[in-house]
């Protein structure tokens, strides 16, 4: 379902045989992995992410794969421990948004990247676009009487503003960005489907619900169901998404 996303971005990133591509937040690996094909036995990724876990998970996954062209490392984006000039691509899907201090992690990728090299990113669009996550997450605002979250603070939506990303891309070095909105669709059997993949997939909300005694992740989940009644078809239920790519140099 997120396939659009990651293509778009490996479009705009344009790997070559031969170069050296890092990946940042890279989670399980597969936006990463289809840049080691393109570069090929000759070129190299450097796959990476905060979470150990992760790291581990991307590894077995490469292995699975049979991919010898991929380095594995715990590497926190905003402290990079690489040379100055050291890749020729950095690629981000969905990671910047999450950090404590992005404009640090930008800086940070633009002192690795050789001139000449490209960053492709991509973080989510604003709510009211993306559905799929912010019916949960608003239906447990709404359950528990917590404020809505800090637009400015590390989250799904932090990015959102397309004048934010785009200062914080030319305020750490980097030229005028090109942006592009990549359309996706969630969609789901049933309703049931659905809430399978909020429990286990939704990052913070996720986390939010399985922490909640049962009685009150119920009404979190009658909420959801309520607000999502209109959206489902005879084939399920279908969920509209937005991202919003990145690319500069």
């Amino acid at each position: 379902m997120t396939r659009p996303v990651s293509d778009r971005l490996l479009a705009a990133l344009d790997p070559q045989p031969g170069q050296t591509i890092l990946e940042l937040a890279s989670g399980t690996g597969e936006t990463g992995f289809a840049a080691a094909r393109a570069v090929g036995p000759e070129g190299r990724v450097i796959s990476t992410d905060f979470a150990p876990g992760m790291v581990d998970a991307a590894r077995r996954e490469s292995e699975r794969l049979g991919l010898d062209n991929v380095e594995h490392r715990v590497m926190d984006a905003e402290r990079l421990d690489l040379d100055d000039d050291g890749v020729d691509g950095v690629l981000c899907r969905w990671g910047f948004m999450l950090m404590a201090d992005p404009g640090a992690a930008l800086a940070e990728t633009r002192r690795v990247l050789r001139a000449g090299g490209r960053l492709a990113l991509s973080v989510w669009g604003p709510p009211e676009r993306n559905l799929w996550a912010s019916i949960p997450r608003r239906a447990l605002m709404e359950q528990t009487g917590a404020p809505p979250p800090n637009p400015d603070e590390p989250g799904i939506f932090a990015l959102a503003d397309p004048e934010r990303l785009r200062s914080l891309l030319t305020g750490a070095g980097f030229a005028e960005p090109r942006l592009e909105e990549v359309e996706l669709t969630y969609d789901f059997g049933d309703f049931d489907g659905y809430w399978r993949f909020i429990i286990e997939l939704a990052g913070g909300t996720a986390v939010a619900l399985r922490a909640m005694p049962d009685e009150e992740r119920e009404a979190v989940r009658e909420r959801v169901a309520r607000a999502t009644s209109g959206l489902g078809s005879e084939d399920g239920l279908s969920l509209r998404g937005v991202a919003l790519n990145a690319v500069t140099e």
